[in-house]
């Protein structure tokens, strides 16, 4: 064969290589073992190889995380002191409550509280965290905007206690300046942080839940979309009372976020203001979120979001860092109490994201018959 033929044989070899699927020749594949996937996230256990090691691993972190939230620069816990200042009948399925209570000495959160009205014992309860919306609870309850986000009204129609409070600066405590300004908070507090604000009302809320009859204390949830969505996973690693949890679409974490600054705005909502001066410089916190949801393990926790919400890179990211929280759970021995769902709906809570949420909690919260299949006529 000629030296011509040799090397035309070999360019249709490569050109049959490359295009060998479009021109209908099937690629030969050969079996592999799976790759390991390496990540930035792979810092959460990095190290720890036995259980015990985790559980020291994880007072560190835990350690990180309230200095983050700044948690010993909350005041005192005053007398709840609850407060009703409405009482409506819905459809006759549940009691919707417009209550008030104390979150601070010389202040009152205000929030809705629905009770099922044909309960048999005790029932769980449920934290409703709302989104940056001004009227925050009333969209909670179904009575304004997206009825998508009125968890109070669908969580209380599946048997939930309900109470959605508003968020510090929204609803019945909008500050003069505006919905969702902060400056007031931080003149009060210049050393606290509004994450650690949000989270110890929140916090109290639980409180609310289980000082009521209808409620059993030891089947409390809570979940939410957005700012509720992190608002969720900052109260459950706080808060151990919280058995099951969900985060819709929640706040980005810190490394691999271009608005990384918007943890630290010099302006509007300011989430936490001391690491401002440490992010101008190009300095992360020594914590990011996927330590602070391991916190949460061994309890239940479910992740929806959705890889078009925003910067897809970013949201690809978020994938990444479940896996790494499933390894957490593995450790903990409860792998079947974190899952994570991710789609291409952006920033939303359809109905697919909805049935998921509440079916966890269905799951994590009510008895095993209230979720056990069955047979035909049994």
């Amino acid at each position: 064969m000629s030296v011509q033929s040799v090397v035309l044989w070999t360019l249709m070899g490569a050109v049959t290589s490359v295009f060998g699927a479009e021109a209908g020749v099937s690629p030969v594949r050969k079996p592999s073992e799976p790759p390991p996937i390496k990540s930035s996230w792979d810092d959460l256990l990095d190290g720890v190889k036995t259980p015990q090691e985790w559980r020291r691993r994880k007072e560190v972190l835990r350690k990180r995380y309230l200095e983050l939230i700044r948690d010993d620069r909350k005041p005192a816990k005053p007398p709840l002191d609850v407060k009703t200042h409405e009482t409506v009948t819905v459809d006759g399925v549940y009691v919707r409550k417009l209550i008030s209570y104390n979150v601070e000495a010389d202040e009152r959160a205000h929030a809705y509280l629905a009770v099922p009205l044909k309960l048999e014992g005790r029932a769980p309860g449920i934290v409703a965290l709302h989104g940056t919306y001004k009227q925050g609870k009333e969209r909670a309850a179904g009575l304004v905007d997206d009825p998508n986000k009125a968890y109070l009204d669908h969580l209380a129609r599946r048997g939930y206690v309900v109470i959605a409070p508003d968020h510090f600066v929204a609803g019945h405590r909008i500050p003069p300046e505006g919905p969702y300004e902060t400056g007031r908070f931080y003149k009060k507090h210049p050393e606290w942080t509004a994450v650690g604000k949000f989270t110890y009302e929140h916090s109290i809320a639980v409180d609310v839940l289980q000082s009521l009859e209808q409620v059993d204390a030891d089947r409390i949830g809570a979940l939410g979309h957005s700012l509720g969505g992190h608002g969720t996973y900052f109260l459950a690693a706080y808060d151990e009372r919280i058995r099951a949890s969900a985060c819709n679409c929640g706040g980005s974490f810190f490394r691999h976020n271009p608005q990384v600054d918007a943890w630290s705005r010099d302006h509007w909502y300011v989430y936490l203001k001391h690491i401002r001066p440490g992010l101008l410089r190009g300095e992360l916190p020594p914590i990011d979120v996927h330590e602070i949801i391991a916190l949460i393990a061994p309890r239940a926790f479910l992740e929806l979001s959705g890889l078009n919400d925003g910067d897809p890179a970013k949201q690809r990211q978020r994938v990444l860092m479940n896996m790494k929280i499933m390894e957490v759970y593995e450790m903990e021995k409860a792998p079947q109490n974190f899952a994570f769902y991710v789609h291409g709906q952006g920033h939303s809570i359809n109905y697919e994201s909805r049935a998921l949420i509440y079916a966890w909690m269905d799951k994590h919260l009510k008895p095993p018959a209230a979720t056990q299949a069955r047979r035909v006529g049994e």
